[in-house]
């Protein structure tokens, strides 16, 4: 009777927490709150887009949360940068690994939505290694040094 009262329990347990899980990502990643996409940002072109990842979108899960899909990913290199955490850096002879996804429209404003396009993120082209043309999401440079310990505080600022 303890075994079964306890298994109960677990599962229990483990259920409110995946339906914690799966509310915290689409309130996150898909629901209409939380993110306005700035007025000042263009229209997303109706075509093929190829957007070079190099953090979280290199795990297909979180592909498939974010976009729906998992884009068709190829592995790429982006010579003369380094990565910073969640942030890309100039750097001459540096290189970050990471996959280039394939997208349409629609999963690129899906994308745009997980990274705060405008907010915390810009979308530039950049060349790959190889001359492939992509976009790729760099932090806006009023956020560069947000996640840096500020002088007179003993805490990093997070935004």
């Amino acid at each position: 009777m303890i075994n079964t009262v306890w298994l109960k329990r677990v599962l229990m347990l483990s259920g409110v927490g995946l339906l914690s899980l799966a509310g915290w990502l689409w309130l996150t990643m898909l629901s209409p709150w939380f993110y306005d996409r700035p007025d000042d940002l263009p229209a997303i072109e109706q075509r093929a887009h190829q957007v070079f990842v190099y953090g979280t979108l290199r795990y297909s899960p979180v592909r498939l949360v974010v976009m729906g899909s998992f884009g068709a990913p190829e592995e790429a290199v982006l010579e003369g940068y380094r990565r910073n955490g969640l942030d890309l850096s100039p750097q001459p002879g540096s290189r970050v690994k990471g996959l280039v996804l394939h997208v349409n429209a629609e999963q690129l404003a899906r994308l745009d939505r997980y990274e705060r396009l405008g907010v915390r993120y810009q979308r530039v082209t950049i060349e790959l290694a190889d001359g492939t043309r992509a976009w790729v999401y760099q932090r806006l440079p009023e956020r560069q040094k947000a996640l840096l310990p500020h002088a007179d505080l003993p805490i990093a600022l997070v935004p």
